[in-house]
């Protein structure tokens, strides 16, 4: 038995239950993926499979990449499919793209791509994996929020792998620099779908009460888009605060904000 035993072939990679062969390859860092799928074909398509990526995306990114970044990057990718950036390089030098909705003044920009080669041939058929390097390349600018102080700005960001940080871009009569080395835990993905240049109208208005910490829309003209403001609500001033009805009150409730007091509308959103 011992000699027969000698002379079996070793087991291969292949040779494990698909559960543990996927088990393996869940646990490997994307440079190690990428480094498995080229053993071979049947590896290759295994690794540079959607669930794989999507979960190391979820994994460092999903604190700053909401819903709105996929449907950027989906557009992307049919871009790609479509051959318009193949289209696009003759007639722009950069070889760069980005999505607009809007007519000027209120013209939005909702991400952009610095290379459109990266998305020629086969990496448009790796959605998940191409949106982890382009992101981790810092090629493409991705729809988020950047907190400044006491104010959140709609903006577009992209990261750079050597510090670990980020830059932003806002849109405020052109594109303008917002800030670099911005650090993790001052960005985060947009809280609503709406576009900062639209209203957006909140559910949460009639169950508000004093100290209640909100965020609300604000800006200095109907040409800029919309900022989003850190606020509490406030009491009435007919409240005595011993038997506080301001919550049910048919008055506006006041905001304390950074800017003063001011009223409340409909255009805020919870923190």
């Amino acid at each position: 038995m011992e000699k027969n035993s000698k002379l079996d072939p070793p087991i291969s990679l292949l040779d494990l239950p698909k559960s543990t062969l996927d088990f393996i390859l869940k646990y490997l860092s994307p440079i190690d993926l990428c480094t498995m799928s080229m053993v071979c074909v049947f590896l290759k398509g295994k690794c540079q499979s959607d669930n794989l990526w999507e979960n190391h995306i979820k994994e460092k990114w999903g604190r700053v990449i909401g819903d709105v970044v996929y449907k950027e990057w989906e557009w992307h990718i049919g871009m790609a499919k479509d051959g318009v950036f193949l289209k696009n390089e003759q007639n722009n030098q950069s070889g760069s793209m980005g999505s607009f909705s809007g007519v000027w003044p209120n013209l939005y920009l909702g991400s952009y791509l610095e290379d459109c080669k990266v998305l020629n041939g086969q990496q448009s058929n790796n959605f998940m994996m191409s949106l982890y390097f382009s992101l981790e390349s810092g090629s493409f600018w991705f729809p988020a929020q950047v907190y400044k102080g006491l104010v959140i700005h709609d903006a577009l960001v992209n990261y750079d792998s050597q510090s670990n940080t980020f830059q932003a871009r806002y849109q405020n009569g052109g594109w303008s620099c917002l800030g670099r080395n911005i650090e993790w835990d001052m960005v985060r993905a947009p809280l609503v779908d709406t576009p900062p240049y639209l209203v957006h109208l909140s559910h949460f208005s009639d169950n508000l009460k004093p100290d209640d910490h909100i965020e609300i829309q604000w800006r200095s003209n109907t040409e800029c888009p919309y900022e989003w403001w850190y606020a509490i609500i406030g009491h009435l001033d007919s409240c005595n605060h011993k038997s506080c009805q301001c919550q049910y009150n048919d008055d506006t409730c006041l905001i304390y904000a950074s800017s003063g007091r001011t009223s409340l509308n409909s255009i805020f959103a919870p923190n």
